[in-house]
């Protein structure tokens, strides 16, 4: 993946503002279709092309290329097979939980669950992982009660 990925903005203008809030919602994105993909035992080529097809076809994250996102996908499925996957998966979804991009967050993992036209019962619970995990605290409190 480009260093752009990696480095971090401050108020370097809109440019670089706009590609911040892109890699956010990337780093989100990606790492919801890793949960999901991973969650049956197997990442399937059909699982990383509905995550590039869907998100390059909705514009999601205009800055980044179909081959960047393919990239990022791939490294996240790295991170969470490595790595304590609890720490990358909090730190990439949190700064959406409770904006209105959370939904896209959701949409999109549900998207991959279903591109190899299974859904297995880890992707259900992924799926529900992810629903609970971007909710706004509140609601989270009201779905406990």
């Amino acid at each position: 993946m480009s260093d752009r990925v990696t480095r971090s903005f401050g108020s370097q203008g809109p440019v670089n503002r706009v590609h911040h809030c892109d890699e956010a919602l990337l780093q989100a994105l990606v790492t919801a279709a890793a949960m999901v993909a991973l969650s049956d035992g197997q990442v399937d080529t059909a699982e990383r092309d509905e995550l590039v097809d869907f998100v390059d076809r909705q514009g999601f994250v205009p800055t980044f290329s179909r081959r960047e996102i393919a990239e990022a996908f791939a490294n996240r499925v790295r991170q969470l097979k490595d790595r304590d996957s609890a720490s990358v998966i909090v730190e990439s979804l949190h700064p959406l939980v409770g904006q209105s991009l959370s939904s896209i967050v959701v949409r999109t993992a549900e998207r991959v669950a279903a591109a190899d036209r299974h859904i297995h019962a880890g992707e259900v619970r992924a799926l529900e992982l992810i629903r609970l995990i971007m909710m706004r605290p509140a609601q989270r409190s009201l779905r406990a009660m």
